[in-house]
């Protein structure tokens, strides 16, 4: 269980850094995604509305449904940035795809970046409906599908913020294996050190991955791993809950039952349950799992286990 992690490449709303690039001059600098995640990433700052050249400040601009076709517009002028906005955001998000990014932060109800819920005008005027999504937020969900995406306000939600954290570092691995020789072990390996992380967020994707997995040697790779990269980011982005975890801990306690006297094994399944019920947080049976496997030189495959260190430590504290 190696402590060490290279710093995955996070995409980011300038504004989100503090940056001084929003409509009016503002920034929304982020606290947790400065000092907490900062430390242990590598940005890529952008703002699609100043990098298009609509200058800083500028005249605000919102959705409108044109006729089932979003348009970007101009609050006042009702200028049409539409056209310049895709055509940009289509040639700035191919630049992604090398070296590639693993995650993006986007902001709130921006009608560039934001990722769920954008106000949509009317043409004509009247009262807006929150069914939008920002123009450039679209391309790059369009463009990289897989992509751990998530909002600066849902951040401040620590189960999400855990979430977004844990996929980034899950779509990190994955597409280090992509980048890699097109070896069928190497999808075993990386399906076998990720297998008490699946079922901590869906069993049935677990399952369902396996079975993918089994094709291995007798299917097309590329078939194969874009079968798997979706069924895994599917399970990723399922939320996890204390039973999933409690299940996941204590199958990985099976495996010590030979391993540890009576005391350490009732100990440890008493930190799990009183996690499962709420009186203790996941750091307390994770921790206490860590150090049995460590102690204990249980199987190989179990001390493998990215569940056990999914990313820097300092990262955890806002665990469930």
């Amino acid at each position: 269980m190696s402590s060490s992690f290279p710093k995955p490449r996070i995409g980011v709303s300038a504004c989100l850094l503090g940056e001084p690039l929003r409509y009016d001059g503002g920034h929304l600098r982020n606290a947790f995604l400065t000092r907490t995640l900062g430390p242990h990433v590598e940005w890529t700052a952008v703002c699609p509305e100043s990098e298009v050249g609509m200058g800083t400040p500028r005249e605000p601009v919102r959705l409108v449904d044109e006729g089932g076709a979003l348009h970007m517009r101009g609050v006042r002028s009702e200028t049409d940035h539409s056209e310049a906005m895709r055509f940009w955001a289509a040639r700035r998000v191919e630049e992604f795809a090398s070296p590639g990014l693993h995650g993006y932060v986007l902001t709130k109800d921006s009608p560039s970046c934001g990722l769920f819920r954008v106000k949509v005008y009317p043409l004509g005027g009247g009262p807006a409906a929150r069914t939008g999504r920002g123009l450039f937020a679209d391309e790059l969900t369009r463009r990289f599908p897989l992509l751990p995406v998530e909002e600066n306000g849902r951040l401040n939600d620590p189960r999400l913020r855990d979430n977004f954290i844990e996929r980034v570092f899950v779509y990190q691995r994955w597409t280090a294996l992509m980048d890699g020789p097109r070896a069928p072990s190497a999808l075993v390996a990386f399906h076998t050190a990720h297998k008490l992380t699946l079922m901590a967020h869906a069993p049935t994707l677990y399952r369902e991955a396996g079975r993918v997995v089994a094709r291995a040697g007798s299917a097309d790779w590329r078939a194969i791993t874009d079968e798997y990269g979706r069924v895994l980011m599917r399970a990723m982005a399922r939320l996890t809950t204390p039973r999933k975890h409690a299940n996941a801990l204590q199958h990985a306690a099976g495996f010590l039952k030979g391993l540890l006297d009576k005391g350490d094994r009732e100990e440890l399944a008493g930190a799990i349950e009183r996690y499962r019920v709420g009186k203790a947080s996941f750091t307390a049976p994770l921790t206490l799992l860590r150090h049995h496997v460590r102690r204990s030189g249980g199987p190989e495959w179990l001390a493998a286990q990215t569940y056990l260190q999914p990313y820097p430590e300092e990262l955890m504290l806002g665990g469930l």
